[in-house]
């Protein structure tokens, strides 16, 4: 599977499938939330918010190929992320495009 943030594969001519899209909704634990509020008191990264939203961004991005591998297509085009603030400590993360299908 082929995945891609641009409308095209050099060399490939496309026949589009179908909008395809993965999401996962994570927390940290109250530990983690609790060791990260102090973090902010002084500045700097939040290494463990980093660590979670790469998580789920991997997450979203594997929901979203499966997605398009069982509509039998060769690729994603155009694939695009958003994330927002579900509550205190949870995000939600979702990646999507375009399956497609190589002629």
């Amino acid at each position: 599977m082929i995945l891609v943030n641009t409308d095209y594969i050099t060399g490939k001519e496309l026949e589009m499938i179908s909008l395809v899209k993965g999401s996962t909704i994570q927390s940290k634990n109250i530990g983690r939330d609790i060791t990260q509020s102090f973090k902010t008191l002084v500045g700097g990264e939040l290494k463990a918010y980093t660590e979670m939203m790469n998580d789920a961004r991997a997450l979203a991005t594997k929901r979203m190929a499966e997605e398009a591998e069982a509509l039998g297509a060769d690729a994603v085009v155009n694939i695009r992320y958003a994330s927002s603030a579900v509550m205190a400590g949870a995000a939600e993360v979702m990646a999507y495009g375009t399956a497609v299908k190589f002629k």
